[in-house]
This record gives structure tokens, sequence and C-alpha cells, in this order.
């Protein structure tokens, strides 16, 4: 028995001593440069050792505005997307002819750069001297004003932001939906069509119920996502998204450390630790309530 755990913890070791150089170290790493008051990164020392570097962070009208946008874009597009891949994804599993075109019509987005897409929605929403984009263009068709989604209002730039997000994750959805309503037991819609029950009861009485693990975890993975963003705010709003009033969480942690304001690894330590707390907290939540749909 012995030989055989040698012989199990020698295949594991190459993945053992992976994880702990890049995963366990940078996080211990992590919590030592947050606990580290006044670091100088150019001496490399510190006066002290305490939660100073946490209370920054919290009052930083940056990171604050950071928070906003983030909450903002969770709240938003984790439901807007997970809902619409599941409508879309029913309507391809409804489809015969073409089907398989349509599916990888609807993925295609998702291998496409994120920077790419980024660039070209603000090519459609940005208003320019020289074009109000397609955006406005299809505005005025309608009577509506003309808006500066990218340098406009907030209301604007987080909306465009929304779409965006909500435009990249959709087709991952989509597929993982797809997958789990196609590996539904036929038998259970056949059943129900002899008894003649409607299409709306067999969605909520047979599918939802089926494909339920698959929509909690797109949801876990939808939040957790969405609270890393941000090349999407890089690719619509350019680098300097304090400036832009768009940034966010992850992108509060890179200026911390490379930005204009950069240099300062105790702050972006103690934001980074910050969004790690929030997403365990949420994520904790999420297998909590999904445990309980699952039970009941």
């Amino acid at each position: 028995m012995k030989k055989h755990q040698w012989k199990a913890w020698l295949y594991l070791a190459p993945a053992v001593v992976f994880l702990g150089l890049f995963m366990v170290y940078p996080l211990v790493d992590v919590v030592v440069y947050s606990l580290e008051e006044g670091y100088n990164s150019a001496s490399q020392s510190y006066f002290g050792i305490g939660l100073y570097n946490f209370s920054y962070v919290l009052r930083d009208p940056y990171f604050l505005q950071a928070v906003k946008n983030t909450l903002i874009l969770v709240v938003i597009t984790v439901p807007v997307s997970t809902g619409l891949a599941l409508l879309i994804s029913l309507g391809l599993n409804s489809i015969k002819p073409l089907k398989k075109l349509y599916q990888t019509i609807y993925f295609l987005p998702y291998v496409t750069n994120t920077l790419a897409v980024g660039l070209v929605f603000m090519i459609l929403f940005k208003k320019t001297a020289y074009s109000d984009g397609l955006i406005n263009l299809l505005l005025h068709a309608f009577g509506g004003p003309t808006v500066d989604f990218i340098d406009g209002p907030y209301w604007a730039k987080i909306l465009v932001m929304c779409i965006y997000t909500v435009w990249v994750v959709l087709p991952f959805k989509i597929l993982i939906l797809t997958g789990a309503r196609a590996s539904v037991n036929p038998q259970y819609y056949s059943a129900a069509k002899v008894d003649g029950t409607s299409k709306g009861r067999i969605f909520t009485r047979i599918t939802l119920p089926m494909i339920s693990p698959m929509v909690f975890y797109l949801v876990i993975t939808g939040f957790i996502g969405a609270f890393k963003a941000y090349s999407d705010a890089v690719a619509l709003f350019g680098t300097d998204l304090n400036a832009a009033g768009m940034n966010t969480i992850v992108g509060y942690v890179y200026d911390m450390l490379y930005g204009n304001s950069g240099g300062y690894p105790s702050y972006a330590s103690a934001a980074a630790l910050i969004l790690f707390a929030i997403v365990f907290t949420i994520t904790c939540v999420n297998l909590l309530i999904s445990r309980k749909s699952t039970v009941v």
C-alpha cells in the first residue's frame, strides 16, 4: 500500500510543485505585502505591520468608483446573459434545418479577441467630429437624441460596458446550455406530450430542473468573470480608466502596480484581497442556494 502511495505522490509531484510556485506562494506573498505599512519599492523596506493598507484602499475614491462599476456590471450582465443564453439555447435545440450552422454563428464571438470586439463596439458607439456612429444613426432614425456613449454621461458608458460584456460571455453560456438541454432524456418530453402538457409547464417542470446544475455553474462562473473584468473596459475607454470613471477592481489593482499612480504593491495587494473576499463570499452564497434548490 505504501509503495502505491509513493507512486501516486510521484505522479502528483509536478502538479503540486506548479501549484505551490504559481498559486500558493503568490497568495502568501500578496498577504504579506498587504500587511506591510509604508512599503517602499525602491528600498524594499517598510515601517510597520498592520491594516492601514486596507483602510486606505477602502477610503480611496478611485477604488470606491471601481467597486461601484464592477457591482453594476455583475448585477446586470450575469442574469441578463444567463437568461438570454437560456432562451437562445432552447431556440437552437428546437431548430432542425441548419442547426449546426446557427450554433457555429452564435459561438464565433467566443473565439474572437476581446480587444478586437471592444474596438468594434467603440466604433459603433463612439461619437466623433466626422460621424455620430452607427448606433446614433439608428437612434436618429427612430427620432431619438444623439448620445456620446464613450465620452459622454456615466449611464451611457456603463450601458455600453454591460452590452459589450453580455455579447462576449453569451456564446460560452449558449454552448453549455445547449449541451445540457440536449442531454435531457427525451422520454420525459414524450411522456409530457402524451399528457398534453403545455410548453411552458414542460420548461418549468422538466427542462429547467434537469439543467439547473449547469445554470448555477454559469451563474457562479459569471459572477467570478464579471468581477475580473478589465480588458473589456480598456478596449472601450482606453488605458486611463480613472479619468473616464470606468475603472474596475482589477483595473485598480493594475494601476496601483504599473499605472500612472503605480509603485504601491501594498495597496494593490490589499485591493486584491478585498476582491478575493467579495468573490469568495458571493460564490459561497451561490453554492448554498444551489444546494438548497437541488435538495428541494
